[in-house]
């Protein structure tokens, strides 16, 4: 995600890389660097330079400390302006009414249908809230299809009528289906259409004027860059959407819908899609984007994948075993498949700060786990209660059955000993002030 840019802005700071001040000079030089990265990244010639030159003026304006580098403090200003430029905040969907509708709109290909599916789990898993979907795309059979897989994955309802080719009729009926069912929320996935196609474009409004919808989410592909821009102007002219979703931004090196469109059409961006999975939807945060971009890190998103996947019970119960050094390869196994459901791990690894850049060039597989999960899954249910009894002839037996060296079998005991015994003392207060206070004094106030 945002590769390319990551790159230019690094080599566009570099100017500054040493220098004791900020003048006039140094600043345009970075700034034109800047500027042309974000061009590079397809945002919209007005935004780059209108945003360049407010950097500009900030970075002009501030006095530099003795303790933060000149670099530093334009990586401050740049992380604060591109955060504001994506919006600042976080914009919440409007979710009081009962049922609260939603439209979704925007371009054939674009992943409509699949963010219906995802926002149907999203509001049922993370908001506790009961969503129907409506198939309101009358065109394209397949659609309908999609969408009753997608519910059926996800436990959701999916109002279909075969008989009418009457989207407005369809949208109607669908809300009076939720309100006869107690179902508090209702998305309609709408037909993909072209803002040139006049036809169409008065059809949604129909279906607007006459569901008179709590949101409308113009869904649009980032990887189409200033396409998804204009297009999202054309759509907010005649519909006025509530926000704006995007997809496929895993696979977005660039980032300039991402980073255009908020200043372009003037709506927040509501959500976006980072996969395929039904639960790859994150609610889009300013701020965090900001700083991922600048290769700083998202450690709040990490944190909250992992307050996602950890259940509180358990994670208590693993505590316990932990100080009782009772941590057995059940727990590991278990740990690895929670950590498996966070996400892919590139993205993961990329949120951590420092590390984004370290890993950018790196293939780490989503199927790392793979050769742990074979050998810890070749144990006996005895072996994995009991680490400790996996003698050499076990470990050769285990080898055979996952398919793995002995090498790799001894190496993973070995590593997983060694991760026993930190978390032991980790979680035993007594034994980490004994560390503590083993520890050479620092020379500190010398």
């Amino acid at each position: 995600m945002f590769e390319n840019l990551q790159d230019k802005l690094d080599r566009a700071f570099k100017v500054l890389k040493g220098q004791g001040t900020i003048t006039e000079i140094n600043v345009a030089e970075t700034m034109k660097e800047i500027r042309k990265a974000l061009l590079d990244a397809d945002v919209n010639y007005k935004t780059a330079k209108a945003f360049t030159d407010d950097v500009r003026q900030k970075a002009l304006g501030e006095n530099v400390l003795t303790a933060v580098s000149p670099g530093q403090l334009l990586t401050k200003i740049m992380n604060d302006e591109l955060a504001n430029l994506m919006g600042g905040s976080v914009v919440e969907l409007e979710t009081v009414a009962n049922p609260t509708i939603i439209l979704i709109a925007g371009l054939n290909g674009a992943g409509k249908t699949t963010f219906s599916g995802k926002l149907a789990n999203f509001l049922k898993t993370k908001k506790g809230k009961k969503p129907l979907l409506v198939a309101g795309d009358v065109y394209r059979p397949a659609a309908i299809d999609q969408l009753q897989v997608l519910g059926g994955q996800i436990g959701v309802p999916v109002f279909v009528n075969l008989e009418s080719k009457d989207p407005v009729g369809i949208a109607l009926e669908g809300i009076a289906e939720a309100k006869r069912n107690g179902n508090n929320v209702v998305i309609i996935d709408t037909a993909g259409r072209l803002a040139i196609d006049e036809a169409m474009m008065n059809e949604i409004s129909a279906v607007k004027q006459s569901t008179n919808p709590h949101e409308i989410l113009f869904v649009v592909d980032s990887m189409t860059g200033q396409d998804a821009v204009n297009t999202a102007k054309a759509f907010n002219d005649r519909l006025d959407f509530s926000g704006v979703v995007l997809t496929k931004l895993d696979g977005d090196t660039r980032g300039g819908a991402a980073l255009s469109i908020k200043s372009v059409v003037n709506k927040p961006i509501k959500f976006i899609g980072t996969g395929e999975k039904m639960d790859a939807l994150d609610v889009f945060y300013p701020d965090r984007m900001a700083s991922r971009i600048l290769g700083m890190g998202d450690v709040v998103s990490l944190v909250e994948r992992a307050q996602q996947q950890f259940d509180e019970k358990e994670a208590a119960e693993l505590q316990k075993k932990i100080r009782k050094n009772k941590f057995d390869f059940n727990d590991f196994l278990g740990q690895i498949q929670q950590i498996k459901k966070m996400g892919n791990m590139k993205d993961l690894v990329g949120m951590i700060p420092g590390v984004g850049k370290a890993v950018k060039d790196m293939d780490i597989d989503d199927n790392a786990f793979k050769p742990i999960e074979a050998i810890i899954r070749s144990m006996t249910p005895f072996e994995r209660e009991n680490p400790d009894a996996i003698n050499q002839s076990r470990r050769g037996r285990i080898a055979k059955g996952s398919g793995n060296p002995l090498t790799e079998v001894n190496k993973l005991i070995k590593q997983f000993e060694d991760m026993r015994k930190v978390m032991k003392q980790f979680s035993n207060p007594a034994q980490m002030a004994k560390m503590m206070k083993g520890m050479p004094k620092m020379p500190f106030g010398k």
